[in-house]
């Protein structure tokens, strides 16, 4: 049997200096090559002949050149055709600014051309995809069948990237070795691996390549799902954590004390957390919810339990704007229960700052948050109970595995305000617990979404006066801070002088930004939340903010420029009060995609159907990227499009790992080998939460 690891030099065509081109592709060996996998498919299986070629019809058409040349218009447009004849009429080749073609056909030759047929003066395809038959195999790989289309470099040809790959395919798609059983393939209807990666690359008909394509994805969704069921497997049989005791008559009086009624969603979510803390298991608990669905009471009631267990807590967040917000919340309720609150931020004082770390040390400080600060170096907890993340997707996969180091692995209470959807949970959190919060608390004022073209600015504008004029506030938020050359976009730093200095001269108008110096930054959201700023031009620092209930209106100039989960969260940061709300999305856009993106803000609050929709346009890859996960990105699969088949193979994952959860007996030995590889230095990774 021949060795798929065979170096890619080795196969005919390919030789030393080629396979420095194909290395920049990613193909080193000859199983790389197998795995390079066609990202399209052209029917070319059947011929249409002149005669019967139907204008506006993609069509494939076999003939003989007879006449070509080229010609210059008056304009200056080099133009490129040739005359093909298959006997029953002649259909024209045109492609523009491409005189090199004169040199590749000749007159006499036979060809195929693939492309929409036009009539003009004459019929013809512009711009065709074409094959120059040459009497070999060619006719087989490149014509008269479903035709693969490779991701090329300019070093190599289409044609020549499909030869080589059919003679790997042919001479070593059986050397691969199946992870599979017979009794697992027959279980889920898919065919053999060598049937899979013969009719991925050269599919017999639509039907045996959708076969194909169903197990090669199965594959990679079984492996990964694999990884997804060892991370929880080694959640339950690894270290032991603390089995808090749960006092109800504390949790009762905290409850009642608050001075509000908790939801039905909150209410599902702290009794999972009790459970979850009541086991010597510990906790790895992702609790996701809509911007204000009230998560942090949820993670205060979490950070009770463990420090009336006499343990610590620590509650990170992105930014110092939010963990000075979660540090006013959790110091007034704390308040009264004993429970000493610090923050750890960049901008105290180094006298502060090390009392701040030596009362940690010492077991003083009941809960410590910050932003990443409480994970540098010299951070020390005397007794680690509890990590409350919030907005976890800022932060990548080694930062929270910091804060979960240590003698004992404390509970991790991890929180967004990103709606994740279930195609994506399954994925990226399958080994997580999730607790969704999907109802708003009552008293929460309506957000209604508005798209206006920027022929409408001057009604925006007087709108936003009138809002102001009612003792209200609003955001006007910009993609970028400053003007580039490249990009026709208005920027938060001219605007802000624009309408500081005349369009809004006589109000009061504050600017924020990224990269703005700490201390003037939080002074600037300081003045915004006691009303001493009217409206404050932002970037997209304010994505996550502070609460600022009386802010009511929110203007996002060239909308197109956000993602959908992104002006959700824009949004997220008024109707935060009792007064009626309204987003203003400005936007010229022609882009459909863009459009889409939009006018699904204008027809949805929820942001879970956003959360849908955003991964509908924008794809997996896009929405959460492996800094957040530490999964290899999916190669092969689309998890929205091929969801059937990824619960499968979450099904036949979970269920080996129950019945063989290191993967040690023989008949795994494949499939363990083959997760090994998939994963390599990430197995590490995938182990944290």
């Amino acid at each position: 049997m021949k060795d798929p690891n065979t170096p890619i030099r080795y196969i005919k065509g390919v030789g030393p200096k080629k396979s420095d081109v194909f290395n920049t592709l990613g193909i080193g060996t000859v199983e790389d090559l197998l795995y390079y996998l066609p990202f399209r498919y052209e029917d070319r299986s059947h011929f249409i002949r002149v005669c019967d070629a139907k204008e506006g019809e993609v069509s494939t058409i076999k003939g003989e050149v007879k006449t070509l040349g080229s010609i210059r218009t008056r304009t200056g447009l080099n133009i490129f055709q040739l005359a093909l004849d298959d006997g029953t009429g002649v259909v024209y080749g045109i492609w523009f600014h491409q005189p090199y073609l004169k040199k590749i056909f000749k007159v006499g030759q036979k060809i195929v051309m693939y492309g929409k047929v036009e009539r003009h003066d004459k019929l013809r395809i512009n711009h065709p995809r074409y094959e120059i038959l040459k009497g070999d195999d060619s006719d087989s790989i490149h014509v008269g069948r479903i035709v693969p289309v490779y991701h090329l470099t300019q070093e190599l040809s289409q044609r020549n990237l499909r030869t080589i790959a059919f003679r790997a395919v042919s001479d070593y798609s059986r050397s691969i070795q199946d992870i599979l059983s017979t009794k697992m393939r027959a279980r889920n209807k898919l065919v053999d691996l060598a049937f899979g990666i013969k009719n991925i690359h050269f599919p017999a008909n639509y039907e045996s390549l959708n076969r194909a394509y169903k197990r090669i994805v199965f594959d990679e969704f079984f492996l990964l799902q694999l990884a997804i069921a060892i991370k929880k497997r080694d959640r339950v049989l690894g270290e032991k954590g603390v089995a808090h005791n749960i006092d109800k008559d504390k949790i009762r009086d905290f409850i009642e004390s608050l001075p509000f009624e908790l939801t039905d969603g909150q209410h599902r979510a702290i009794e999972a957390i009790e459970k979850d803390m009541a086991s010597s298991r510990p906790m790895n608990r992702l609790v996701q919810g809509d911007v204000g669905s009230g998560k942090t009471i949820v993670a205060c009631h979490a950070l009770l339990l463990a420090a009336g267990n006499g343990f610590q807590g620590v509650f990170m967040a992105p930014t110092e704007i939010l963990a000075e917000q979660h540090y006013l919340t959790l110091t007034k309720i704390f308040m009264d229960l004993d429970i000493n609150v610090a923050l750890l931020v960049q901008g105290i004082s180094p006298k502060e700052r090390s009392r701040i770390l030596e009362d940690a040390r010492e077991g003083r400080v009941g809960v410590l948050i910050g932003t990443h600060a409480v994970i540098q170096e010299g951070v020390e907890f005397k007794n680690l109970g509890l990590v409350v993340i919030d907005e976890q997707h800022k932060f990548g996969v080694s930062q929270r595995a910091k804060l979960q180091g240590g003698r004992r692995p404390p509970d991790v209470l991890l929180m967004t305000a990103t709606p994740i959807p279930r195609t994506l949970a399954m994925t990226v959190y399958g080994d997580l617990d999730i607790s969704v919060i999907r109802e708003l608390p009552p008293g929460r004022g309506e957000i209604t979404t508005y798209w206006v073209s920027d022929a409408e600015r001057e009604k925006v504008y007087d709108f936003l006066r009138e809002e102001i004029s009612k003792g209200r506030q609003a955001y006007v938020v910009y993609p970028r801070l400053e003007e580039t050359a490249l990009e026709d976009l208005r920027s938060a730093k001219l605007m802000y002088d624009e309408l500081k200095d005349k369009i809004f001269k006589d109000l009061r108008v504050g600017l924020i930004y990224g990269k703005m110096e700490s201390k003037k930054k939080d002074l600037t959201m300081r003045s915004f939340k006691k009303g001493d700023i009217d409206i404050l031009v932002s970037t997209v620092v304010v994505e996550v903010g502070i609460d600022v209930s009386n802010a009511s209106v929110m203007v996002i100039e060239n909308a197109e420029r956000f993602g959908l989960s992104q002006l959700h969260q824009l949004r997220g940061r008024i109707g935060r009060g009792k007064h009626e709300s309204y987003c203003v999305l400005i936007s010229d856009t022609d882009k459909e995609t863009a459009q889409k993106r939009l006018t699904a803000m204008t027809e949805s609050q929820d942001g879970f159907q956003i959360a849908e929709e955003d991964l509908k346009l924008r794809g997996p890859g896009d929405v959460f990227g492996t800094r957040q996960h530490g999964l290899p990105e999916i190669r092969f699969g689309n998890i929205v499009r091929d969801m059937e088949i990824m619960e499968v193979a979450r099904r036949e994952a979970f269920s080996l790992i129950a019945e063989d959860p290191r993967l040690d007996n023989h008949e795994n030995r494949l499939i363990k080998r083959a997760l090994d590889k998939r994963f390599k230095e990430r197995l590490s990774l995938v182990k944290v939460g």
